[in-house]
């Protein structure tokens, strides 16, 4: 199996761009026809992970957080970042890295999290709306019924009519176009200077912005008309309740604050969570409004609060971000970074290996949270 299954597999519930701009998702090292038969998940790629992946000769790393994240200047073996970028192409490992794609994602790391707090109506604090690339924009134009089949195979070859899986999608209506052309032009239909009417059909197509002039291009080259009519649509953002940053659940039925603490630590398999309760709150405390983000939150718990919630759970958030939410009436619970996202690992694996199934797919023993406390 090659490393661009992987890719695929990936594109199919967290394509790269579901991830916020800032982030470094895809492939980092390697070429997707690089084999990809064993394949190691972890949440950070430390050295004692990669020495773990060469043990197991395993050909591909997915690592949550990606460990090229800030532009290396050089690769050497000076710093832990660029031994683990060096060794990882000197052993032929290829390195995936979905992050916040995966946050985002229907089914991903916030929506794990919030499986383990109990039922309820489940949204995404800031919805995703992003447009996959290529449907950015609509090309339109109108022709003879008898040239349809000529520009659809035409724009195609350029890029337009892609739909997530689905390829030469198009569609056309049937219709009486008019016009007169002036002197010295030489209409395909009628003659110069008299109104014509013309059996017509429209057609159109979704492409990228990236290949919109190729597709301009193209429709000039192959439709049959001296100026043919053309027009470009940017299509707008299309935002799902169900994904984006962060969540929101409104549980069917309240709890007090301590049963919901003993709910996460169950979920999340860990001893502990850090809880600032809200002025006036404690651990008994009713809450049924909860918002959520995987990882560093602290920027999403503004959306939070204004969204209603009464806690707030992340992994980590500065002393002064935890002042003013609890001042603001929302009590923050915090799990520790990696706690909030590591226990995802066994269900994405499960997730691969049924898009994979001729893949050896295992999770990193090496990988665990940073922190010991006395």
């Amino acid at each position: 199996m090659k490393t661009q299954k992987l890719i695929s597999a990936f594109d199919t519930f967290a394509p790269t761009y579901y991830a916020n701009e800032w982030d470094n998702v895809g492939l980092l090292v390697g070429t997707p026809d690089w084999a990809a038969d064993k394949i190691l998940l972890t949440i950070d790629l430390t050295e004692s992970v990669l020495k773990e992946a060469i043990a197991m000769k395993a050909n591909v790393i997915v690592s949550y957080h990606p460990p090229i994240f800030d532009p290396l200047k050089s690769i050497t073996n000076r710093t832990f970042k660029e031994r683990v970028v060096l060794d990882a192409i000197s052993n032929n490992i290829a390195i995936y890295s979905p992050h916040t794609s995966l946050d985002i994602a229907k089914g991903g790391v916030n929506d794990w999290i919030v499986e383990g707090l109990g039922d309820g109506d489940v949204r995404a604090l800031r919805p995703f709306g992003n447009l996959p690339p290529d449907e950015e924009c609509k090309i339109i134009t109108v022709c003879p019924e008898d040239s349809v089949e000529a520009l659809r195979l035409a724009l195609s070859s350029v890029g337009c009519g892609r739909i997530g899986q689905y390829e030469q999608c198009s569609f056309t209506t049937a219709g009486t176009g008019t016009f007169i052309g002036k002197e010295g032009t030489n209409p395909t239909h009628g003659v110069s200077g008299e109104l014509q009417s013309v059996i017509e059909c429209k057609f159109e197509m979704v492409v990228s912005r990236a290949s919109l002039s190729l597709a301009i291009q193209a429709l000039r080259q192959f439709h049959p008309y001296e100026e043919p009519a053309l027009e470009v649509h940017e299509l707008c953002e299309r935002p799902r309740r169900d994904m984006g940053v962060g969540r929101r659940i409104l549980l069917d039925q309240p709890m007090q604050l301590d049963e919901l603490a003993r709910k996460l630590k169950k979920h999340l398999g860990i001893g502990y969570v850090r809880v600032a309760p809200a002025a006036g709150k404690d651990d008994r405390s009713s809450v049924q409004t909860i918002g959520m983000c995987a990882g560093a939150g602290g920027s999403v718990c503004e959306l939070a609060i204004d969204d209603g919630c009464e806690v707030f759970i992340t992994g980590e958030m500065t002393h002064h971000r935890v002042v003013a939410a609890t001042a603001r009436g929302c009590t923050v619970v915090l799990t520790g970074h990696t706690n909030s996202e590591r226990g995802y690992l066994p269900k994405l694996k499960e997730q691969l290996i049924e898009l994979l199934p001729k893949a050896d797919i295992s999770v990193s023993t090496a990988d665990a949270p940073l922190w010991t406390y006395f």
